[in-house]
């Protein structure tokens, strides 16, 4: 299959290194050599097999690693990710899927991690599985997870996590990545870019 967003990365790349006064033409950052979408299985809100690699059929899936009990950082990006996709038109938005991993599995219960996307797009994906699993499908998309522990005062020391925003094209590769300051304006902008098509 031919890679639907390749020639388009390409085409960011070169438009964004066209003039340093002028703002750049794309938020993101692409990869010269894409990540590759994790074969592992993980399990969605419905208790359904779900793998990165063989499930992600969209033309883009944009996938986030975090947890509902997240203060800040999570809230931010998924609160960006929801906007987002309320600013596509809906020819854009068919083509698009938002896949939250869970890294906090003994919390993110199905039910608790689905009311949590609910509250933000109900088409959003929910993911977990045992911790082991979890860092499992992390490590091709180069984001850290952290096994969690336990606190005395009953709370959860994860030890961070990465806070990029992967996406993933229908070739289960990702040549592209944004940081969690990225507004919902600018998530917008570049999921209309990547998949514009080409006159």
């Amino acid at each position: 299959m031919r890679r639907l967003l390749l020639p388009l990365v390409v085409l960011v790349l070169v438009l964004s290194g066209c003039s340093d006064d002028e703002p750049p033409a794309f938020s993101g950052t692409t990869l010269e050599r894409p990540y590759q979408a994790p074969d592992v299985a993980l399990t969605d809100t419905d208790g359904q097999p779900y793998s990165l690699a063989a499930d992600t059929d969209k033309r883009l899936t944009l996938v986030f690693f975090g947890y509902s009990h997240c203060p800040d950082i999570c809230q931010q990006v998924m609160g960006a990710l929801a906007g987002a996709m309320n600013r596509l038109d809906d020819e854009d938005r068919e083509q698009v899927d938002v896949v939250f991993v869970t890294t906090d599995p003994a919390r993110d219960t199905p039910a608790a991690l689905r009311s949590y996307l609910d509250r933000l797009d109900p088409s959003f994906i929910g993911l977990s599985g045992d911790i082991e699993t979890i860092v499992e499908a992390g490590k091709p998309l180069a984001v850290y997870v952290s096994n969690g522990k336990e606190l005395p005062s009953g709370g959860y020391d994860l030890g961070g996590h990465s806070t990029q925003v992967i996406g993933l094209d229908s070739d289960d590769e990702a040549p592209v990545y944004w940081d969690q300051e990225t507004s919902q304006a600018e998530f917008a902008a570049d999921i209309h870019t990547l998949l514009a098509k080409e006159d």
